[in-house]
């Protein structure tokens, strides 16, 4: 199965398919509103903003399994993303990306583009020390690590890239960007 074989259901329950994304570039992420990455949702907007006329598109998928720091109902998470950071980008319901619970997409993505690590500099070194008492085996399985795991997929429906939340968004951006 490739990425335009799996779904995933919108915030008002019902089925979107990946074949909507054909010939697009997509950026999916999983996304939480309490989080000390919950400001890269100005820089995704942005992108979004910037690339969508060229077929770029956002797979947002808010995500509760980190910390409990995506509260409250779909409804709730949309409102505080349009009032904090002006999204336009549809969001999908909340789901589970790690786990048996995970949305089947997460496990295909994670198969493609597995943890290659946080980079360097402070963010990452405190997620390394956070993961180390969470998960002992955190460097080497390929589980979303924290909220804001960026996936990269081209217009084929390739895997492109993976970014950590640690990622710079700059890096995101010139990765999309060379895609469009």
């Amino acid at each position: 199965m490739g990425f335009y074989d799996y779904s995933v259901t919108d915030a008002q329950g019902n089925d979107f398919s990946m074949e909507n994304y054909k010939g697009k570039v997509v950026l999916v992420v999983n996304t939480a509103t309490g989080c000390g990455f919950t400001p890269h949702y100005k820089d995704i907007e942005a992108m979004y903003e910037r690339f969508h006329d060229q077929g770029f598109e956002v797979l947002d998928i808010p995500c509760n399994q980190f910390a409990g720091q995506t509260p409250g109902t779909d409804e709730e998470i949309h409102e505080f993303c349009t009032l904090h950071y002006n999204t336009k980008f549809p969001q999908m319901k909340k789901s589970d990306v790690n786990g048996e619970g995970q949305l089947p997409i997460y496990q295909y993505l994670k198969s493609q583009k597995g943890f290659e690590g946080f980079g360097k500099g402070p963010k990452a070194l405190a997620m390394n020390v956070m993961l180390k008492k969470i998960d002992k085996d955190y460097k080497t399985n390929p589980d979303i690590k924290w909220n804001f795991t960026k996936f990269v997929i081209d217009r084929e429906g390739n895997v492109v890239a993976r970014f950590e939340p640690t990622e710079d968004m700059k890096n995101v951006a010139a990765c999309v960007e060379k895609l469009i």
